[in-house]
């Protein structure tokens, strides 16, 4: 296996968790699938609408979404924002992240032995 193959596949694992914190970050006003794709790479993420419409899927089914069709326009969309339970979860996730990002500085650093 190349280095590039070895970094590929380890970043693909550090985005994995991390695009469900960042639609759930980004959800506080109502999108649909391509806008928050749009949205998304705007941040510097480039997720694959493969990946995201799965992540929203469970994410509506799990509660921390809340869903609804909009009908009015010729082709209808899907919008989704962040549920009340996506919220208090979103924080702590968020809480958790920082943790997380403190402790691999530390750790980057020589910090910690």
């Amino acid at each position: 296996m190349t280095r590039e193959e070895l970094l590929a596949g380890h970043i693909q694992e550090l985005r994995r968790g991390t695009v469900a914190l960042a639609c759930l970050a980004t959800l506080s006003e109502p999108r649909y699938g391509y806008a928050l794709l749009e949205t998304l790479r705007a941040a510097g993420l480039d997720v694959d609408g493969n990946t995201l419409y799965p992540l929203l899927r469970r994410l509506d089914k799990q509660g921390l979404l809340d869903s609804e069709w909009n009908t009015e326009e010729p082709r209808p969309r899907k919008f989704y924002r962040i549920s009340e339970l996506g919220t208090a979860l979103l924080g702590e996730l968020t809480e958790e992240w920082r943790t997380l990002n403190s402790s691999i500085e530390a750790l980057a650093q020589g910090a910690i032995e």
